[in-house]
């Protein structure tokens, strides 16, 4: 019954910031990992970032390295991506995800649950 619910989209001007949640519900994982990944209209599910549960040890796409820094709250069952710097490209549907197991994984078919996902939009 693992649930993930994301919230903090909404529109943005360009260069301005913006913090995602994403709370997850049901059995507590003492392993593995929580991502963000992205998808904009016509374009396939994008990685964004990715944080194990153990040791906080992170993985990001080139695309947004240095400005989403990716941060959980392991009590909360919660993580966060802090966008910064946002661009209009960065507009698209975000989505959480979780899997089981240590190895990085930056395809949608390695995740086991997801979220509904939350919009986010970068005007110019």
């Amino acid at each position: 019954q693992v649930q993930l619910i994301e919230s903090g989209g909404g529109l943005v001007q360009a260069g301005g910031s913006l913090r995602l949640s994403c709370a997850a519900s049901g059995p507590t994982f003492s392993s593995g990992a929580m991502a963000w990944f992205r998808q904009a209209p016509g374009k396939e599910r994008e990685f964004v970032a990715a944080i194990r549960w153990s040791g906080s040890l992170t993985y990001y796409a080139d695309s947004v390295k240095g400005r989403f820094p990716i941060s959980r709250d392991g009590a909360k069952n919660t993580v966060y991506l802090q966008m910064g710097s946002l661009k209009p490209e960065d507009t698209a549907v975000y989505y959480c995800a979780t899997r089981r197991g240590l190895q990085w994984v930056v395809t949608p078919s390695g995740y086991d649950y997801w979220g509904q996902g939350t919009q986010v939009t970068v005007s110019s």
